[in-house]
């Protein structure tokens, strides 16, 4: 068999579908105007995607408290620039980040 060095392998799986699922996948790839194969191995590839993306959350390291203050900071600075009309706070809005409560309830000091 000569391969193309440009195109990856493509190997035959055998899939069993039960008859209810592969009847809605088929539906659904006429839908999108797709065949089967096309549409299942999207399907996969996202379902891929989305396992990926978990697993790199789950190892990335937590917010420090540190990290929280910092957060918080910047959220309390003062804007450079003035706001677009109607994007202003309203009246008499006063942040709940100054108060005990919200200081315990975020586990600051």
């Amino acid at each position: 068999m000569q391969t193309n060095p440009g195109k990856s392998q493509v190997s035959k799986f055998p899939l069993r579908l039960m008859p209810s699922v592969r009847k809605v996948a088929e539906e659904f790839s006429q839908k999108e105007g797709v065949s089967l194969n096309q549409f299942i191995n999207l399907a996969v590839a996202e379902k891929l995607v989305h396992l990926q993306h978990e697993a790199w959350l789950a190892s990335r390291p937590g917010p420090t408290a540190d990290m929280m203050a910092n957060a918080l900071a910047a959220l309390d600075r003062k804007p450079r620039n003035v706001p677009d009309a109607g994007d202003e706070l309203p009246d008499g809005y006063e942040s709940i980040r100054g108060t005990d409560e919200y200081r315990k309830a975020a586990r600051l000091k």
